[in-house]
């Protein structure tokens, strides 16, 4: 079930708030960013608990940094050198991040208002990106379709372009199963399917490498609470986890995270060869829906992906979407009790 009022005004506009219901779970959506703003799923008591970060107002979203709970693009991740080259001819495109290309540029499609379109059980949001946008090639039509079944939000990623360009689309939801106003995820426990990562260098860019997790606090293979690894050395550049993960692939989960405190666990699956995790050391302090605080280590993203400056690195799998072809991408989060 889908219904629809209204979030709030943004420059004299209306914002509407979209709900998907299914059963004990319930999730809101806004056209601006096509973002998720709240989560709510029943604990192991019954409770209903909002896991996801989210504002109470339009303007937070729009002026607010960190795209919380954002669809990303026209690419995520960073674009080192805020440059690349595709069929002989560079594009230059705003550096938003230093040098870098961080979401897309300076106005992200975290930060536009998509159109939508209601059904049954899902939400489809669709935004046309001009050539040129931000520096970027050819005229994209995106599309994003939320469907929530069985207590599983399903995001269907479309994407198609008039030129040979890079898409690579993701969410950037913040996620604390403790509920979101409870302060910390340092006390979730998290497994990823991923034995390998991207080593990074300098404004966290890829160094084109891949190398095995074995060793490294980035082995989350068979689980371990974030409590543990957060403090050590490794992580000190990044403050904790902002790595992106090369996903084992097949049948397995991508991840899954659990909660004691709640019993609360989520479980990730996605078509995409790459996982951005983030434990949020770099959130500033900030307001959060319903008088919340949010800041470091407040939540904590798991952002499916083509790799970081794929586009640059000729050893990763490629982010262009040529021409007349198709951009088909899912990713899938189910919400379940553990004991």
């Amino acid at each position: 079930m889908v219904t629809q009022e209204v979030f709030g005004l943004l420059d004299g506009r209306k914002i509407p708030l979209l709900t998907l219901t299914d059963g004990p779970v319930s999730v809101e959506l806004i056209p601006l960013g096509a973002a998720v703003r709240a989560i709510r799923v029943p604990d192991r008591e019954g409770r209903t608990v909002d896991v996801c970060l989210g504002y109470d107002t339009p303007a937070e979203y729009r002026d607010w940094n960190s795209a919380l709970g954002g669809t990303l693009g026209r690419c995520a991740n960073r674009i080192g050198g805020a440059r690349f080259t595709i069929g002989g001819e560079e594009y230059r495109l705003t550096a938003n991040e230093g040098a870098n290309t961080l979401h897309g540029g300076a106005e992200g499609f975290h930060k536009k208002l998509w159109s939508y379109a209601l059904r049954e059980d899902s939400v489809t949001f669709s935004l046309n990106s001009p050539h040129g946008e931000e520096g970027f090639p050819g005229n994209l039509c995106a599309e994003v379709t939320y469907t929530l079944r069985r207590g599983t939000l399903t995001m269907a990623y479309r994407a198609s372009c008039d030129r040979d360009t890079v898409v690579n689309l993701s969410n950037h939801t913040y996620f604390n199963l403790a509920g979101h106003d409870t302060g910390s995820i340092t006390g979730h426990r998290v497994t990823l399917g991923a034995g390998r990562y991207t080593p990074s260098g300098a404004g966290n860019v890829p160094t084109g490498e891949i190398a095995p997790v074995d060793g490294t606090p980035l082995d989350l293979r068979q689980g371990a609470l974030l409590e543990e690894r957060l403090g050590d050395p490794f992580l000190k550049g990044t403050r904790g986890y902002d790595h992106n993960f090369v996903l084992d692939g097949g049948t397995a989960p991508a991840a899954e995270v659990y909660c004691p405190a709640t019993g609360i666990a989520l479980e990730v699956c996605t078509t995409l060869e790459g996982m951005q995790f983030y434990t949020s050391g770099f959130l500033t302090d900030r307001p959060g829906k319903g008088g919340a605080q949010y800041g470091r280590a407040g939540g904590l993203c798991l952002e499916t992906q083509h790799f970081p400056d794929a586009v640059n690195q000729p050893s990763f799998p490629s982010p262009i979407l040529r021409a007349g072809e198709e951009y088909r991408e899912t990713t899938s989060w189910r919400f379940f009790l553990k004991k």
